[in-house]
């Protein structure tokens, strides 16, 4: 990109060394992880000078700024649920930064405010990021987020009146608000109060509480903890015929779970069902004691089973559904039946089926593409489907039960002429010969001459699949000639537990491979030359992003490394690293461990005199969720070792987090960055 080498700001290297079952491990940038001393504060600053300087003087910055501003000028609809007979919806009509809440008698009525988040913050950073309604429709219970903060604090509003009461809840993350059906007031789960336990252990020691409406916070009755089991989380939710009351049981990001429960107007002891941690239970509904679950208990790729409370040995269980080659990804009950959602080669198909299993039908979707959000219920016949793909706008979806077919009732408008372009699905071959998917979409007529600016993403963790998406940011990078591409990495759930666990722990670097293949395919295709393949992901995938260009530097022409986990010895140590331990291991409580997380670990594995790709590195400075001292010390560590002419640059986001409920302004602001980089990276501008 340049025919210099950058001059970066001085970044003094301490001598800290750790022992990590025998092994020194050095840390030379370890006084970054402080984020209030003063030296950090200035080398941020000076970073961000830096950074800004070079992204701020390219050509095409402000054309592509604008067009993303067009492409996301339009109104954007969550999928309506329903509470005391009303619709309740957000909407942004299109530049807002935070969508808004509305409520509606009927599906085709007159829309009215019940919360507009952009009225709580002058700049857009305070956000909705929990809701839910009483069952009589009458009160609203939310949760809001600062600055991009997984904390939250939870309100109460009157739906009508739009006057908040004096009610306040704090010390919530993921939290759960289950109202009581008379409305009295509800059931959460929140943190310990600062100061009563350890500062690391204020996102331990999870507790379920009631609220009754108008009495203050410590007030609130206990309701469930488990101090023997810190590190337990509780979610509660009250069935829809309102005789139980159930935890959803969970330790970190672990895919298994417990279930425990009790009848609702009872104060006896909490009944642990499910206790073994064994698999995932996902409750879908109850018919009295009987209880429906989705499971991959015995079947990797998920089944359906009921459990009567009344004979809940696990040789009285009944497979209500079996597993089947298609994973099953969620179900809910609607209309007197069961919502199947499965994905085939990671695009939905839904099927209705008897409460017994009976297929009755397969409900044909618009296109290949994904359900993005579902309401129903057993005993209403409303059943609302959001739904989109790469070239799909977000579509709200009513199925008709007498004519047996979905019909459009919300359809965005966008100035695109999406029939110009196409989205494919391919298949290629990673490292050990596993067969792996990737949708691509481009131009149609795209010539495979190798010249076009390809951009890879992926992610490939958690159990989370990357199923297709909408998106106005890839319109606007399809649109000057480019490739996007999604690669459906092991570590998700495209295929199931399997296609899981064959990305964690000691199998992750299943995961880079599958990236690696994918890259290599474009390229032998035709679709991109290295110079012009760029790849991007974040948080996981920025994990992802950033081992993949260590270990084929060769092989990309521009790195984008969004909120990434970096220091994989170390990650378990901030905020709620460790919950993770149970994807990625735990370096320094266990020999093995160390040893193949140090072997793929970027923070350790960056080597002297490299010549890395361009690399942009973004953070933010409130992101609790993975602390932006992974992206400082990572970018300190290329910085110090590049040999090479290409920039090594850190985006450093303020009064902004892990992404959660960013403002539109700000997600168009920093595409903008990442394309104008990517463009020249590539020699485009």
């Amino acid at each position: 990109m340049s025919d210099r080498r950058f001059s970066y700001p001085p970044t003094p290297a301490v001598d800290v060394v750790d022992d990590y079952h025998g092994t020194p491990v050095a840390d030379p940038y370890r006084w970054l992880e402080d984020d209030s001393a003063p030296e950090t504060i200035e080398w941020i600053a000076e970073q961000n000078r830096l950074t800004r300087a070079f992204l701020d003087a390219l050509p095409p910055r402000e054309e592509i700024r604008a067009r993303l501003t067009a492409l996301w000028d339009y109104p954007r609809y969550s999928v309506p649920y329903k509470r005391g007979g009303r619709y309740f919806f957000e909407k942004n009509d299109g530049l807002q930064n935070q969508a808004v809440l509305y409520r509606q008698e009927t599906l085709g009525g007159e829309a009215a405010v019940v919360l507009d988040p952009n009225t709580l913050s002058e700049d857009g950073t305070v956000a909705l990021t929990n809701q839910a309604v009483s069952r009589d429709g009458r009160l609203l219970a939310y949760g809001t987020s600062v600055g991009g903060s997984d904390w939250q604090e939870i309100r109460v509003r009157s739906v009508d009146g739009g006057e908040d009461y004096p009610d306040l809840i704090r010390w919530c993350k993921f939290a759960g608000i289950a109202w009581h059906p008379d409305g009295a007031g509800f059931f959460y789960n929140r943190y310990p109060e600062p100061g009563s336990v350890p500062a690391a252990d204020h996102g331990n020691y999870s507790r379920v509480y009631w609220h009754r409406l108008g009495a203050d916070q410590h007030a609130d009755e206990l309701i469930y903890e488990r101090p023997d089991d810190k590190e337990l989380g509780f979610t509660p939710f009250v069935t829809r015929d309102g005789r139980y009351l159930l935890l959803r049981v969970w330790h970190g990001t672990d895919p298994q779970n417990r279930i425990y429960y009790r009848e609702l107007g009872g104060d006896g002891p909490f009944i642990r069902l499910l206790d073994q941690a064994d698999a995932r239970y996902d409750f879908i509904d109850n018919i009295g004691p009987l209880l429906y679950f989705s499971t991959d208990l015995g079947a990797p790729r998920g089944r359906v089973i009921a459990i009567d409370l009344e004979r809940p040995a696990r040789a009285n269980w009944r497979e209500v559904v079996p597993e089947r080659a298609d994973p099953l990804a969620f179900a809910i009950t609607t209309n007197g039946r069961l919502l199947l959602a499965y994905l085939r080669d990671v695009h939905h198909v839904l099927e209705l089926r008897a409460l017994d299993g009976a297929l009755e039908r397969v409900l044909e979707l618009p296109t290949l593409g994904a359900v993005t959000g579902l309401w129903g219920r057993r005993d209403d016949a409303d059943l609302l489907i959001g739904f989109e793909s790469y070239l799909y706008p977000p579509t709200t979806l009513r199925y008709d039960w007498d004519a047996g077919e979905l019909t459009t009732i919300r359809a965005a408008a966008l100035d695109f002429d999406a029939g110009a372009y196409e989205t494919r699905q391919v298949f290629y071959s990673s490292k050990d010969g596993t067969r792996v998917p990737m949708f691509l979409t481009h131009r149609k007529g795209l010539a495979l001459d190798g010249r076009n600016p390809t951009l890879l993403y992926g992610y490939g963790g958690f159990n989370i699949s990357m199923t297709p998406a909408f998106a106005p940011g890839l319109l606007c990078w399809i649109e000057r000639g480019g490739v996007y591409a999604i690669a459906n990495l092991r570590g998700g759930d495209e295929y199931g537990e399997e296609w899981h666990q064959a990305g964690m722990l000691d199998r992750k670097q299943n995961v880079f491979d599958d990236f690696i293949a994918a890259a290599e395919w474009l390229v032998a295709s035709g679709y991109a030359a290295t110079r012009r393949l760029g790849i991007m992901g974040g948080s996981n995938g920025g994990l992802l992003v950033a081992a993949c260009m260590l270990q084929r530097p060769d092989l990309f022409g521009a790195v984008v490394c969004r909120v990434p986990v970096i220091d994989m010895l170390r990650y378990h140590r901030f905020t709620i690293g460790r919950y993770w331990v149970g994807e990625y291991g735990n370096a320094e409580e266990e020999p093995e461990h160390f040893r193949f997380m140090y072997a793929y670990s970027p923070l350790h594995n960056v080597a002297d005199g490299a010549a890395y790709p361009p690399t942009l590195i973004t953070t933010a400075d409130t992101d609790d969720r993975v602390v932006p001292a992974h992206a400082r010390k990572f970018a300190a560590a290329l910085q110090a070792a590049d040999a090479g002419a290409n920039p090594i640059l850190l985006r450093v986001e303020f009064k902004a987090g892990h992404g959660l409920g960013k403002p539109t302004a700000r997600v168009i602001e920093e595409l903008s960055d990442i394309y104008a980089f990517l463009l020249r990276a590539f020699g485009a501008i």
